[in-house]
């Protein structure tokens, strides 16, 4: 059942793939925003994936974020998430990201229920 509190962790080492320079999101060698806002979206889809019915899944509709520390490569980061928010189909969560000197990031995240195939037929209508 979903409800207020769920909590989700999801880390990963800096690497030449999520930094900046790999991601178009800057010139340095440091971990990009971008790898930031998945690593909180994989924290927070998977915090609640069991709580779901068959053929429901969540997209991510809304983020807000700080960025407020690089992080270079070789140091591990662990983005972490609480569900604050249940509002029938919309989720709401808050979150930190850490690496090993401490806090990098921090924000608030909004997710919805969707049922699969339905959704995905919606994307698809738009090549039509």
């Amino acid at each position: 059942m979903l409800k207020e509190g769920i909590t989700g962790e999801a880390s990963a080492v800096v690497n030449d793939k999520n930094t900046a320079i790999n991601m178009g999101s800057g010139t340095l060698p440091v971990f990009a925003t971008p790898a930031m806002v998945a690593l909180v979206e994989k924290a927070a889809w998977s915090s609640v994936a069991s709580e779901l019915e068959d053929g429901q899944s969540t997209v991510g509709t809304a983020m807000t974020l700080s960025h407020e520390s690089a992080t270079p490569k070789g140091l591990k980061v662990t983005a972490k998430t609480t569900l604050t928010a249940v509002d029938r189909r919309k989720l709401t969560f808050s979150w930190e990201a850490y690496d090993e000197a401490g806090l990098i990031g921090r924000g608030t995240h909004e997710r919805f229920i969707v049922t699969d195939d339905k959704f995905v037929q919606k994307a698809e209508g738009k090549k039509a």
